[in-house]
């Protein structure tokens, strides 16, 4: 009996020891965790710092203007240029009226098609519902390439139905390339985000729509008062996700750039950044890269927090 007893303890506060000490358990976390956070910090966190070093940082010369050139530290000097840039500016203001207009209706379509695809009257779901992700599937570059044949006066067969029955549209023009650039946006992301809206409805409970149904409410009333309400948070995610993607716009308006001499190498910031980089003034585009960021930042958290109480969030 006293071998016994002496080994139980020994036995008992193994495991406990091991938990400890790390032991097997956390070789095993960090061997599960290594592929995520070592990508995670050489692609993301070393390029962020790395930009946000490179905007203190200004270039200098030695002996004039054709003397040797160096980098020191410029404080804020780099970021005292962004705020007095009337490009960055004019940049940040088509691509606010971009957001304004353009999310809300895309959101709008999204929420729409996700309640039909929701609904038990509708047929052929599967169908629906893969078709309208299709776009999601597609590249943006690809369908910024796709679209800009379809807004070309000289090759869109658009363009030609619409001059035959008199009217004449100028798809590429000053005053309608910002929304032209808007509708390939809307194609591309619309089924992404109804699918997200989607799966929202899915996980209601079907009890909810049995006691409204009892109490006489239509399809219209479940729809909009029990349904919409629910999905909030999910709304308030997609319209977060949209702000973000808003900002970052390059790849549509860059594409319809080939095709109109409306669209700048500054419509937008991203815009503007890459072509500072490329007249190979680093420092300034990563000063602008860098405001970009906390304007997102901004944006999309003063939205959630403006939205997180009402959503439910």
């Amino acid at each position: 009996m006293t071998d016994i007893s002496t080994r139980v303890p020994h036995v008992m506060s193994s495991p406990g020891r091991r938990r400890r000490n790390g032991g097997p358990r956390a070789g095993t976390v960090a061997a599960f965790l290594t592929p995520f956070f070592l990508p995670f910090l050489l692609f993301y966190v070393v390029p962020v710092g790395y930009a946000l070093w490179q905007s203190f940082r200004v270039v200098r010369r030695t002996g004039g203007q054709y003397g040797t050139s160096y980098t020191a530290f410029g404080g804020l000097d780099q970021y005292a240029q962004v705020f007095q840039n009337t490009e960055f500016w004019a940049s940040i203001g088509r691509i606010g009226l971009f957001g304004i207009v353009q999310v809300p209706v895309m959101l709008f379509v999204a929420l729409v098609m996700a309640l039909l695809l929701d609904t038990p009257l509708l047929r052929l779901k599967p169908f629906f519902r893969i078709t309208a992700f299709m776009p999601y599937a597609v590249p943006g570059v690809i369908a910024a390439i796709m679209w800009s044949y379809l807004y070309s006066p000289q090759l869109s067969p658009v363009v030609d139905l619409l001059t035959s029955i008199g009217w004449q549209p100028d798809f590429l023009g000053p005053g309608a390339v910002l929304w032209s650039a808007a509708n390939v946006s809307t194609w591309l992301w619309t089924g992404y985000n109804m699918l997200i809206m989607y799966a929202a409805l899915q996980a209601i409970p079907q009890e909810l729509y049995e006691a409204a149904k009892i109490d006489g409410a239509s399809q219209w009333t479940i729809a909009w008062r029990i349904k919409v309400p629910i999905i909030a948070p999910s709304i308030v995610l997609t319209t977060v996700f949209s702000i973000i993607g808003t900002l970052q716009l390059y790849a549509e308006p860059a594409v319809l750039r080939q095709i109109s001499s409306n669209i700048s190498s500054t419509f937008t910031p991203n815009m503007l950044a890459y072509a500072v980089a490329s007249g190979n003034n680093y420092q300034q585009a990563a000063a602008i890269s860098v405001v970009i960021a906390l304007i997102t930042f901004v944006l999309s958290f003063g939205f959630m927090r403006l939205t997180s109480k009402r959503a439910g969030l």
